[in-house]
């Protein structure tokens, strides 16, 4: 190979790395430039409410320091968490499939569809179950740190 052709060949290489790397600092400029367009987002209230979906008023929070908790739960076809109780307010939004709340002392039930949120009762003994497909579930605790968020009825078994 000649002089020449190696010259032109490292021309063109340093050409496209120059090109390359001016491509990814515009990138990171343009990233770093924040959105272009500043709107509001559109608020769709999924649950607001003072009471539990057994018609049990919430009347107060726990004492201490916030915890927020949030998970993701997921219930097999066909089954019945064992039965328990909440110490403080939450939130179960459906993700997939149905939940069919029972509350064991008033044998009340509610059935929440995917899309649908329900505020969950407060130190009474209740359990979801599952419909035909797995269940998937969004909670969110409003709790403090140290306190579980879920306390298994007597004789029974976790929920999760």
């Amino acid at each position: 190979m000649t002089m020449e052709k190696i010259a032109m060949i490292s021309r063109y290489r340093i050409g496209g790395i120059t090109a390359i790397i001016s491509a990814a600092s515009l990138t990171v400029v343009l990233a770093q430039s924040g959105p272009q367009i500043v709107a509001s987002g559109h608020r769709e209230i999924l649950l607001q409410t003072t009471q539990s979906w057994n018609g049990k008023p919430y009347t107060h929070y726990p004492t201490g320091k916030p915890q927020l908790t949030t998970i993701k739960l997921t219930i097999a076809p066909h089954t019945a968490l064992p039965w328990h109780t909440h110490p403080f307010p939450n939130v179960v939004y459906v993700l997939s499939g149905s939940l069919t709340l029972h509350d064991r002392a008033s044998d009340k039930t509610l059935v929440v569809h995917q899309g649908q949120a329900v505020g969950e009762s407060v130190d009474d003994v209740h359990r979801g179950e599952s419909g035909d497909e797995p269940t998937v579930l969004l909670i969110t605790y409003a709790g403090t740190p140290g306190v579980p968020t879920s306390v298994p009825a007597k004789g029974e078994k976790a929920e999760y």
